[in-house]
């Protein structure tokens, strides 16, 4: 018997002993967890050291439902707080997303979500103010003991405990999101997830964004997840004022790309390797696509803009000066100052470069470009048809 059981009683039993409390903030959440508990108890095939993995990032999930709880009990002023004008980049992975957001996270007047704030959302009650959070001191910890052990995966995405990162940390709370990224291409997590209304989801992290902006606010949300075009709907029904940034690159660049980082992850993370994995990528990828732009298509068109892999990289500031005129954002001195900071000091490639071919995955351009054809004329992402 492992120590380790993917049952709903055992990890739920598991936060409860870890936190003191009982209440994880309702059980719309509880069909998700069941679904991603049979996932890792099958399909995933986990390794014994991923089995304890994911099973302890379950109990660490689940115990940070039972905080945030609890913390809205306690302060039930943090629902009232408003989020406005935040700025959201998505666009499929590996796009440039990461870049563009941490050239954006360099203006003084950004407030993006920090890799630790995104695990512990919930905020500490005997903290005093100006005192460090051990949960942040925890972070910076672990996080260079998992850089000395793959020191590789930073060519791939370089992350930290104080860096800016993605929200689907938050979103991960709910069990009706992408989690890591490879869930979502298993069974039968991934099925159950495609067809879910995200609504409830949305709800439930913009009271977690509203729980940040109570502990530490900030002048202007910036945020950004490629899986956001799973939910640009659900989204702006929270955020309606919300402005959002879509990058694009050709795919036959980013979905290799994006195959060699997930597979980095599944090692990682014990998971048993997956033999196509490249067509499982292609076919998520595609619908992830096809959802996010049918919705940006029934929006307002103001609230969108285009960013170009290609132009951002030959001028990045040009990139970034246009997003602040195209949503009316103030682009003062200490922000012009501090971005062209960041560009000098975060040149291409500074943490190594990042291999990668479409046949190690067993895909084809030809495969690609066929599935993707429509997005590829859309935007003229082809280097043929790009004048």
């Amino acid at each position: 018997m492992t120590d380790f059981p993917f049952h709903e009683d055992a990890v739920l039993e598991a936060a409860r002993k870890a936190t003191g409390l009982s209440d994880p903030g309702g059980n719309d959440f509880l069909e998700g967890l069941r679904v991603l508990l049979e996932t890792y108890d099958g399909s995933a095939g986990l390794s014994e050291r991923g089995r304890k993995h994911n099973w302890r990032r379950l109990v660490l999930l689940l115990s940070t439902r039972m905080r945030v709880a609890d913390a809205l009990r306690k302060h039930p002023e943090i629902l009232k707080r408003e989020i406005r004008n935040p700025v959201y980049l998505t666009g499929l992975p590996r796009t440039g997303t990461s870049a563009l957001f941490n050239l954006l996270a360099s203006d003084p007047a950004a407030r993006p979500l920090f890799t630790w704030e995104g695990v512990f959302p919930d905020p500490l009650d005997d903290l005093t103010p100006g005192q460090p959070d051990p949960r942040r001191e925890a972070m910076r910890a672990a996080d260079e003991r998992a850089r000395q052990r793959d020191p590789e995966f930073s060519r791939i995405h370089k992350t930290g405990a104080d860096t800016p990162e993605e929200c689907v940390l938050l979103l991960a709370h709910t069990f009706c999101d992408v989690q890591v990224g490879i869930e979502v291409l298993m069974e039968p997590y991934g099925s159950w997830f495609q067809r879910q209304d995200l609504r409830g989801a949305y709800a439930y992290y913009g009271n977690l964004l509203r729980m940040l902006d109570f502990q530490r606010p900030g002048e202007r949300w910036l945020l950004k997840s490629p899986a956001h075009l799973w939910g640009i709907d659900a989204l702006l029904e929270q955020l309606p004022d919300a402005c959002i940034i879509m990058t694009h690159r050709d795919p036959l660049e980013c979905i290799p790309s994006y195959c060699s980082m997930i597979e980095a992850l599944m090692t990682s993370r014990g998971f048993a390797k997956l033999p196509d994995l490249g067509e499982r990528v292609l076919e998520y990828l595609a619908r992830s696509l096809e959802r996010g732009l049918r919705a940006r298509a029934n929006r307002d068109p103001a609230q969108f803009l285009d960013v170009d892999y290609r132009d951002f990289l030959t001028d990045p500031l040009a990139t970034a000066a246009g997003i602040y005129e195209h949503f009316g954002l103030e682009f003062g001195t200490a922000a012009e100052s501090a971005l062209e900071a960041h560009v000098r000091e975060n040149p291409q490639g500074k943490h190594g470069t990042h291999d990668y071919d479409l046949a190690s995955y067993g895909l084809t351009p030809d495969a690609v470009t066929s599935r993707l054809s429509g997005y590829l004329e859309q935007y003229c992402l082809s280097t043929a048809t790009r004048s």
